[in-house]
């Protein structure tokens, strides 16, 4: 997928280049969080090697004698035992991990009152649960904290349990007064058996329809459809916004709306088209805004300014002007989370009581957030641009990754999110060169891939669909 830089960073002979994920030396920072968890085993996800192993028995032979019989039975029996014993283990790593992080929580409270609540994010069952929270009130209380109602309460306790691929992470966020919050964890191997796919699972796949091809660079695309059917096409590129009307099934070309702005673009630069209801559309560029007008005929009014470019319906984000990303700064924030490191793109992944949010940033890694703990995760060969497509199949969520491609042909694929690990649930979708952009549409049924034709060197928008089975 094509990254996108800054005039500063590049050469004027390279336009397209993909791979380089080091941040400008000058790019401001934030402090990493005391919640931040590395994980950093993760495998490249673009990948398509596999094994299926296949395990054949033998039918129970009729002459098999008594001896014979009570000695299969035996090696049932013994087989059991063997495949519990992990399981058996790991509950027993449970009191473990609650005296750690128990002594933990009472050097940071001292004897006192506290509440505790439990969020699970792994894969805990409800009696799993129930166990936990004893085992913590327990050895809490031996340590001179005492678990009470949250009206009792001189501080506030919230434990997080969540998991890797290889460990699981109990985090637990200490509240006293109004101060910052303090952030402890502790982890334990994960023993879980591995999940085996069933043999004949269908596979979600990936589709796309070509909407518009030009010679000049194509920031973004939104179809504007009446009555559930396509109306106009809006192309944004860096002249303004091209509108084409649908009709006879091609889209024929008609007005322009003019991009006023008094600054210099820089040279990669990137844009974005959002419907509205009260008015067509708006458009965000870096360091500018337009909104479309009603009346005889549609006009554009654009503002120099520092609004921040939508990422959802209620969720927001600023884009640094003279740059190619957004700075990290968050309108509103994820619950306490106000800003993360500077990204490229972000998605939201909706959970049953919470929302998992991915922000791809610009060092590669992949940043998930909820609002109470941060985690990254790296190698996975992701490219810099994501998008969430909602659908009928699997989970309901999916989201769309570009690879880390460098100005060569260029892929996406579905993945999806059970917990903290992508789990790719389609064949990957090639294109004849980079992505340049890709974003969700108004209401994430489908996504807007840009790229362009290595072999035309034209720019390509093609919407992305996802499909149920094979």
């Amino acid at each position: 997928m094509s990254i996108l830089w800054s005039t500063n960073e590049l050469s004027s002979n390279h336009e397209h280049p993909n791979v380089a994920r080091t941040p400008p030396s000058a790019l401001p920072r934030p402090e990493t969080p005391l919640s931040h968890i590395s994980l950093a085993h993760s495998p490249n996800l673009f990948g398509d090697a596999s094994l299926t192993l296949t395990a054949i028995y033998n039918s129970l032979v009729p002459s098999m004698t008594q001896t014979h019989v009570a000695s299969r039975r035996l090696l049932r029996c013994l087989l059991c035992f063997a495949i519990l014993t992990p399981l058996l283990a790991h509950a027993a790593d449970w009191p473990e991990t609650e005296r750690q992080l128990s002594a933990k929580i009472a050097a940071t409270t001292g004897p006192g009152a506290v509440s505790l609540e439990i969020v699970n994010r792994a894969n805990f069952s409800k009696t799993d649960l129930e166990t936990i929270r004893r085992g913590l009130t327990s050895q809490l209380s031996t340590l001179g904290v005492q678990v009470v109602k949250p009206e009792q309460a001189a501080a506030t306790i919230q434990v997080s349990l969540s998991q890797s691929l290889e460990n699981y992470a109990w985090i637990a966020e200490v509240r006293q007064g109004t101060g910052a919050p303090t952030i402890l964890m502790v982890t334990s191997d994960r023993l879980a058996a591995p999940v085996i796919a069933p043999p004949h699972a269908p596979a979600l796949t990936l589709s796309r329809t070509l909407l518009w091809s030009q010679e000049s660079r194509i920031l973004d695309v939104a179809v504007v459809e009446i009555m559930g059917a396509p109306a106009y096409l809006l192309v944004l590129d860096r002249e303004g916004v091209h509108i084409s009307r649908f009709d006879n099934g091609h889209w024929n070309a008609g007005q322009v709306l003019a991009i006023e702005h008094q600054k210099a673009w820089p040279r990669d630069l990137r844009g974005r088209l959002v419907l509205r209801k009260d008015h067509l559309f708006d458009a965000y560029l870096p360091g500018v805004t337009c909104s479309s007008t009603g009346g005889a005929s549609l006009t554009l009014q654009c503002r120099e300014g520092d609004d921040p470019w939508p990422l959802t319906s209620d969720q927001g984000a600023f884009f640094a002007p003279n740059r190619n990303y957004f700075t990290g700064a968050l309108v509103p924030g994820i619950r306490q989370e106000n800003s993360v490191a500077p990204f490229y793109s972000a998605v939201p992944v909706p959970k049953s009581n919470y929302t998992l949010w991915l922000f791809a940033s610009l060092d590669g890694s992949l940043q998930l957030v909820d609002g109470m703990s941060k985690q990254s995760l790296t190698g996975l060969g992701f490219g810099s641009d994501l998008a969430a497509v909602r659908s009928t199949c699997g989970s309901g969520w999916q989201v769309l990754a570009t690879s880390n491609s460098d100005n060569a042909p260029d892929a996406v694929r579905a993945f999806e999110f059970p917990d903290r690990e992508p789990v790719p649930v389609s064949p990957m979708l090639e294109f004849a060169g980079p992505i340049t952009s890709l974003w969700s549409d108004n209401n994430s049924s489908t996504a807007v891939a840009v790229t362009r034709n290595l072999e035309s060197g034209r720019y390509e928008a093609y919407r992305l669909s996802v499909a149920c089975g094979q």
